[in-house]
């Protein structure tokens, strides 16, 4: 259930980070509308980030599996400079950053759904 649930945050965490460029795109060619809503993803990111913590620490607590809830506390730290970057006008830092994220948040995604759930094995 907790596996699920984290799945399809990360899902949507990752769709709204890859919309990111579309719309900062479309700003650029000259939809200046796009802005307003390059700002509104920059909002869903960061929020689908903190909800997505909140399966991957259950799942830690729950199962054992720990890298989820440390890669994505990464990807929302790094997402926060990423918002601030981009609010200071710091284009040569938001850019890049961006392109980062976008790979790190589907690569990430792609762990979450190759994650099998199940309690690690204690050794004795």
């Amino acid at each position: 259930m907790v596996l699920g649930v984290l799945r399809w945050v990360a899902a949507a965490h990752t769709a709204a980070i890859l919309a990111q460029p579309v719309f900062a795109g479309r700003y650029l060619i000259g939809d200046y509308d796009m802005l307003a809503l390059h700002t509104l993803g920059a909002d869903v990111v960061t929020y689908l980030a903190l909800v997505q913590l909140v399966p991957s620490a259950l799942l830690w607590w729950r199962v054992g599996t720990r890298w989820p809830f440390w890669a994505g506390l990464l990807l929302f730290t790094c997402e926060s400079g990423q918002y601030f970057a981009g609010l200071s006008g710091a284009l040569d830092l938001h850019v890049p950053l961006g392109v980062a994220l976008a790979v790190f948040a589907s690569l990430m995604l792609v762990g979450i759904w190759r994650t099998d759930g199940a309690a690690p094995e204690v050794l004795p």
